[in-house]
């Protein structure tokens, strides 16, 4: 479990520009965390006002898993007493057709499979690979950031975002085996419709149609969830998925 001592904190969160990603930066920031970030954009100066931002700031495209070991590295040396408690993974990709339509199996070519596989899946395993030692070290805790559409058809996320998504619950279990003996506890959040700007026109239906909280999540809700499960209040969850849809799942 994340440790209780009183040194400060570090974060390591990927997907951080915006959205869930800003708002989980936002939480742990306030509570004390240093938080180092990593995304393809360059940090976005004043929209981001959290100690440190511009300087604790990884700039990678994770579609290049050749550039993984490198980034690793450079995180590695910006690890105060080679220590990490957390690492949230949370960048995603959810390629789009034509007027934002959905990209089903007919439509999804080969070199789209493997980009959202690339920065969905398998940089993921590459990353808590990397940096077990300084988790280990730390008694750290990892969140993947699944999705409601890993466990059914949606009609706005493509085949590619839904099972590099179920996929990444299957790593989630994988990861809580292998790291568990290391004091590395693994879980995953899988949210439904939240109020992101990623939202496709028409999810006023779902929310209707299918979500007995009758609303959508916030980015700060998401947010007290990875927090959680990052802090000793979650100390003995390991291998868990939490679904955060106001019910959409039952």
């Amino acid at each position: 479990m994340a440790s209780t001592d009183e040194r400060p904190r570090t974060l390591l969160l990927t997907g951080a520009s915006r959205g869930i990603g800003h708002a989980t930066v936002k939480r742990f920031a306030g509570a004390g965390w240093r938080v180092l970030t990593v995304s393809r954009q360059p940090f976005p100066g004043a929209a981001c006002p959290w100690p440190g931002g511009e300087r604790d700031h990884v700039q990678i495209d994770l579609v290049d898993l050749a550039s993984i070991p490198a980034a690793v590295e450079d995180i590695r040396g910006r690890l105060d007493h080679g220590r990490l408690d957390a690492l949230v993974n949370n960048a995603g990709i959810s390629p789009k057709g034509a007027g934002g339509s959905r990209l089903g199996v007919l439509e999804t070519d080969g070199e789209t499979w493997m980009q959202v596989l690339s920065v969905n899946l398998i940089s993921t395993a590459l990353l808590a690979r990397g940096l077990i030692g300084e988790l280990e070290r730390a008694g750290g805790a990892i969140v993947n950031v699944t999705s409601i559409a890993g466990t059914r058809v949606h009609p706005y996320a493509g085949v590619a975002y839904a099972a590099s998504k179920a996929a990444l619950a299957a790593l989630t279990r994988e990861m809580a085996h292998d790291f568990g003996p290391y004091g590395v506890r693994v879980n995953a959040i899988a949210p439904g419709e939240i109020a992101t700007s990623m939202l496709s026109p028409g999810t006023e239906a779902i929310v209707e149609r299918e979500i007995p909280m009758k609303r959508l999540g916030t980015t700060a809700e998401v947010a007290e969830t990875i927090y959680f499960l990052c802090t000793p209040a979650s100390s003995y969850v390991n291998g868990a998925e939490v679904h955060i849809n106001g019910g959409q799942h039952v």
